[in-house]
């Protein structure tokens, strides 16, 4: 089985975002990248089917130079090669349309990615993946299971979750449950020396080009200051809720 591990390489949740250019390009300086959250975890569970099932996994992004760092991180954690495409992405159906690409030149039965990326989450690179590449699609996914070409997926939906059965070739947008958070890898000495001898393989773009463009980025407004209210004036409280708040 050769699975492909989508990437998108986001800023860590900690880091402090500014703008620049009259608030039309993010500020990259000082801000610590990673593997996006969702994706790891889907790297976390192609590793369990290369380890049990012998499949073959290759990590892919679509961007600069830049992400190099964060692709070389999945390949310490296990991956055996990894597929950089060499463009600037400005929108998920561009993004899209380079994985197909990738996914049809590189003859995948498993593409896993996470449901949306921590930066923008836009929750739409999977399916349009998935459409492109007349793949299976299972979105939400907090549980899989692979058995030759069939496939067991659960998913969250509201209320509860839901197991369905599928076949490969499968596009699987996961999120946290299809692993849990203590079952990710932090890369040893020995997986960051293997990982400088693995392939990292840059393709140009194929040339779908972009469909959008970006007006301005904002910051959420501050939040207001806290009034405090005395545990026995219920009255005041209510007032506040109901005249200010306006939740009652």
């Amino acid at each position: 089985m050769k699975i492909l591990v989508c990437i998108s390489h986001v800023p860590d949740t900690t880091s402090k975002i500014n703008f620049t250019e009259n608030d039309t390009k993010f500020d990259t300086n000082g801000v610590q990248f990673v593997i996006n959250p969702f994706d790891e975890f889907c790297l976390t569970r192609a590793m369990w089917f290369k380890e049990k099932q012998g499949a073959s996994v290759t990590v892919v992004n679509v961007g600069g130079a830049e992400t190099e760092p964060t692709l070389r991180k999945a390949l310490a954690i296990g991956a055996d090669n990894a597929i950089r495409v060499n463009v600037n992405p400005t929108d998920g159906f561009q993004v899209a349309k380079e994985l197909a690409a990738v996914v049809k030149d590189g003859g995948f039965d498993l593409v896993l990615a996470g449901k949306e990326s921590a930066d923008y989450n836009g929750q739409m690179v999977p399916g349009m993946l998935a459409s492109l590449t007349d793949f299976n699609f299972i979105n939400g996914c907090v549980g899989l299971e692979v058995e030759g070409t069939s496939v067991s997926a659960t998913r969250e939906i509201d209320g509860g979750n839901e197991t369905l059965s599928s076949s490969l070739p499968l596009v699987i947008g996961g999120q946290k449950g299809v692993v849990e958070e203590k079952d990710l890898r932090i890369p040893n000495m020995r997986g960051i020396m293997m990982a400088r001898k693995k392939p990292l393989q840059v393709v140009e773009a194929s040339g779908g080009g972009t469909s959008t463009s970006i007006q301005s980025f904002e910051k959420p407004a501050p939040k207001g200051a806290v009034k405090l209210v005395d545990a026995d004036n219920v009255d005041e409280l209510i007032s506040l809720l109901h005249n200010e708040a306006k939740v009652i």
